[in-house]
């Protein structure tokens, strides 16, 4: 399969029940709408996926049911993430549920070294028998000088930058010229134009999750969703702790799909934030039908 990663890409939410157990029904018809509005991939168990609250068993299970859904017809990334021991486990599993590539999620807690960044991703390589993504963000930061180091390991593809530093990720872009880079900035609609301007035209889209009409027609240039519906986003995105999850996810429970509650110590959006997430989503969705009527 060729990976194309070019365009927006699907990073789906993961359902739980009413008791938060893995809901694999849900999680199915939510990924099914996904694959309606045509991405370019499917990012499964990744930040907005809540990787970080699964057990091995259930990402697993989550990752065999996006690659079953998927059915070859586009590629399925899983993310991975903790320390090396643990990451080359998560590895494992995704390649045996038929995954097409992996996103490495930062190390859990500590901030490393270059050289143990590099050493993490050198493991990863040799072990885990798919393509690499590394993810810049938090305690995840490389220089310039690493990712042309990054660049050479067999199996790297690409780069997700969180960190917004664009002079950084230019120079990055001149060491290293044949990784995909893209934004994976939180709603990263909104700096999408800077990251364009460099040459990044890629990025991950949230509101794909609950609104892929929308994200479709500001990737395709409706740029008035930009001041009347991606910006107050992420005005109400900022009023709540973890917002970047779990207001995604009431916005697909309230529109599509009943996927479930996040998991502690996440927790749901509060009452009036959802009133406005219902306003704001009917205010896209208007700009959305009056610009392609």
């Amino acid at each position: 399969m060729t990976l194309q990663l070019d365009r927006l890409s699907s990073f789906p939410v993961t359902a739980f029940d009413a008791d938060g157990n893995l809901a694999l029904d849900p999680y199915r018809e939510h990924l099914r709408h996904q694959l309606d509005a045509g991405p370019a991939a499917i990012f499964a168990c990744c930040g907005t996926g809540e990787f970080f609250s699964l057990t091995l068993d259930e990402y697993a299970a989550a990752v065999r049911a996006a690659v079953a859904e998927a059915a070859g017809a586009l590629p399925v990334f899983a993310g991975i993430g903790y320390g090396t021991a643990m990451a080359r486990q998560f590895a494992a599993a995704a390649r045996e549920a038929g995954a097409d590539g992996l996103l490495v999620l930062p190390p859990y807690l500590v901030k490393p070294s270059q050289q143990g960044l590099l050493d993490h991703f050198r493991a990863l390589a040799a072990t885990a028998g798919l393509p690499l993504i590394a993810y810049q963000r938090d305690n995840a930061i490389f220089t310039a000088d690493s990712v042309a180091e990054l660049a050479r390991i067999p199996g790297m593809i690409g780069f997700k930058d969180g960190l917004g530093d664009l002079d950084l990720l230019q120079r990055m872009m001149a060491v290293a010229p044949d990784l995909t880079y893209f934004n994976g900035l939180p709603t990263a609609e909104v700096t999408a134009r800077s990251y364009a301007a460099i040459g990044v035209r890629a990025y991950s889209s949230a509101v794909h999750c609950f609104a892929p009409e929308i994200a479709h027609a500001y990737e395709g240039g409706l740029e008035e969703l930009l001041p009347e519906f991606y910006l107050p986003l992420v005005r109400l995105r900022d009023k709540g702790a973890g917002y970047a999850v779990s207001l995604v996810k009431a916005a697909v429970r309230r529109r599509w799909t009943d996927v479930g509650s996040v998991r502690s110590p996440l927790t749901d959006p509060l009452p009036e934030h959802l009133e406005e997430l219902d306003q704001l989503l009917e205010q896209g969705l208007t700009v959305v039908r009056k610009g392609t009527a």
